[in-house]
């Protein structure tokens, strides 16, 4: 059986093609494809936000704009992690990026793709990825309020 390929583990300050991530991991091994794709939404609920202020705890926060920010080594924390994960096999081909700077409402942030011979296997990995991803690659999310208020989220 033909090894796993890393196609993409990017870090970009451009905006992200699904269409580029998709062509990335197409197969003719795969029987199936699976797509993340991250985009920045308009508020911030209460079981993601860290506002220290006097806000009800239960309300969502209105966004309006974020800026993404990586460490230098962040891209080669992504390609090991997206690495690690094809080396179990379950996967024929993985992608990863994510994009860095001023982002407004509706853009895409990230976008995950992993194609494997059953469906299952790419749901599974494509899971696995987005979330150690966001767990362990050093990318931190400044987040703008409608109100004027703002937010780093990530920090160590």
């Amino acid at each position: 059986m033909a090894g796993v390929t890393v196609t993409l583990a990017e870090i970009r300050e451009t905006p992200l093609s699904v269409d580029e991530v998709l062509a990335s991991v197409s197969s003719p091994r795969a029987g199936g494809v699976c797509l993340f794709v991250g985009t920045v939404r308009d508020h911030d609920g209460p079981a993601h936000g860290t506002r220290g202020d006097d806000r009800d705890a239960s309300a969502d926060a209105a966004v309006a704009a974020l800026d993404y920010s990586a460490h230098p080594q962040a891209a080669e924390t992504a390609r090991a992690l997206a690495e690690r994960l094809a080396a179990d096999g379950r996967a024929v081909q993985i992608a990863v990026v994510h994009r860095v700077g001023h982002l407004e409402i509706g853009d895409i942030a990230v976008v995950v793709g992993v194609s494997a011979e059953h469906r299952g296997e790419a749901f599974d990995v494509c899971r696995e990825l987005i979330d150690e991803f966001k767990a362990t690659v050093p990318i931190w999310k400044h987040q703008q309020f409608a109100d004027g208020a703002d937010e780093w989220v990530g920090l160590p």
